[in-house]
């Protein structure tokens, strides 16, 4: 992207990521993205039965977190998990640990995508993060005590279909991503000379 990359160790990293609170455009673009992760996340595509479905969610999600870094990112997760579970509940029972799970994610993304120009290696980084550490590790823990099958079964199951689903993942990612930057959704909408702040 072309906007001067900054070092994420670094102060003014931050204070750009908190600065995304106070610029109109991206309030109102995280809430389009809120919605549609919702929307997304309530139309799965099943595999093998209903424990074993794919969501398309994190299209989006990226491509927010992209655009505003982690901070307002964080906060998305949070409103996506929480209105997405009031208004669909994605035929499961509330559990905090997912709320977790979600503004890590976003948190992640926004590390790894703000202010940079998306490419396959830290796209591929950065699901491996989020397949591995949030959805299996974490994941496996939150459906280990919410079901009761034992932390090994969900961890097996999860990994399975996050290294089954990772390729299809970075290339769709990847092709969401560029094609916003080659459009220029955030510096021509969000981020131009007119955007407020």
């Amino acid at each position: 992207m072309p906007q001067k990359p900054l070092s994420v160790f670094s102060a003014a990293y931050w204070r750009a990521a908190k600065a995304e609170f106070r610029n109109v455009r991206v309030l109102a673009f995280s809430g389009l993205v809120c919605a549609m992760a919702i929307v997304l996340e309530s139309l799965p595509i099943y595999l093998l039965g209903p424990s074993l479905k794919i969501y398309f969610s994190y299209l989006v999600v990226s491509l927010g977190c992209m655009c505003y870094g982690p901070l307002v990112g964080m906060l998305c997760g949070a409103v996506i998990d929480s209105l997405g579970f009031l208004l669909a509940g994605y035929g499961e029972p509330y559990f905090p640990g997912y709320l977790l799970t979600a503004m890590l994610s976003g948190l992640i993304y926004g590390v790894a995508l703000y202010r940079r120009r998306p490419t396959v290696a830290r796209i591929l980084v950065t699901r491996l993060l989020i397949n591995y550490g949030s959805n299996v590790l974490l994941g496996s823990v939150w459906k280990a005590m919410l079901y009761g099958k034992g932390y090994l079964y969900y961890a097996a199951t999860g990994l399975a279909k996050n290294t089954v689903l990772l390729p299809l993942e970075v290339f769709l990612t990847w092709m969401v991503l560029r094609a916003a930057c080659d459009r220029g959704l955030d510096q021509k909408y969000l981020h131009g000379p007119t955007a407020r702040r």
